[in-house]
């Protein structure tokens, strides 16, 4: 009888299947209308409020271990967002993030347990080289995750397109992103090289990363 009503209690969400189907098939997704244009908005008025006050700081290479900061390899500004102190726009962001990972853990069995997310600003002709999302001493990380808060406007010439190496029996296709304002990219931490070209006008995102123990 649990059993009966356990199933019943689940109930399928098209857009979380379309991620998962995505991601088994190619390593990654593209997602646009993950967040609703309101929540864009209120994400946006988040990472600016808080880049007028002085926040941010230089993003480094590498993890608390070994980081070291490389303007030739990376030139964004971050700010680490912690759920317990989240604003209202921040809560609703990372209610959405847990339903996801509900999902994902219910469906796909990933064993994801933690997560971490930054505010990231590249300033006008700052870029991130070639790279994979895992560390030598660390391989929690399982999916990378990008939401594009840019304004509306934002055109491609813009810059700061993300750059995405894929495998296609045995050749290399490079799969081009544009940061478009409520775009959501998710993609395997670990398998996939990526890049952020150089960006012509101030892009803003929230990065982060669902890991495993």
């Amino acid at each position: 009888m649990n059993q009966i009503f356990e199933a019943l209690d689940f109930i399928e969400n098209p857009l979380y299947e379309q991620i998962i189907e995505d991601i088994a098939k190619q390593k990654f997704t593209i997602i646009d209308n993950f967040f609703s244009e309101e929540e864009v908005v209120a994400l946006r008025g988040s990472i600016l409020d808080k880049y007028e006050e002085d926040a941010f700081k230089k993003a480094a290479i590498g993890n608390k271990f070994d980081e070291v900061i490389v303007k030739s390899i990376r030139g964004d500004v971050i700010l680490w967002i912690e759920e317990a102190r989240a604003n209202a726009a921040e809560s609703l962001f990372f209610n959405k993030i847990n339903d996801l990972v509900g999902y994902l853990n219910k469906t796909c069995f990933l064993g994801i347990l933690h997560k971490e997310f930054h505010y990231a600003i590249y300033p006008k002709s700052t870029f991130y080289k070639r790279h994979l999302d895992t560390f030598k001493n660390d391989d929690r990380r399982k999916l990378s995750f990008v939401c594009y808060l840019n304004h509306e406007d934002w055109q491609p010439e813009n810059g700061g397109e993300l750059v995405l190496y894929l495998d296609d029996n045995g050749n290399e296709v490079e799969k081009v992103v544009y940061p478009f304002p409520g775009r959501v990219v998710i993609f395997e931490s670990q398998i996939l090289e990526h890049e952020v070209k150089p960006v012509n006008t101030k892009r803003l995102s929230i990065t982060g990363w669902l890991k495993t123990r």
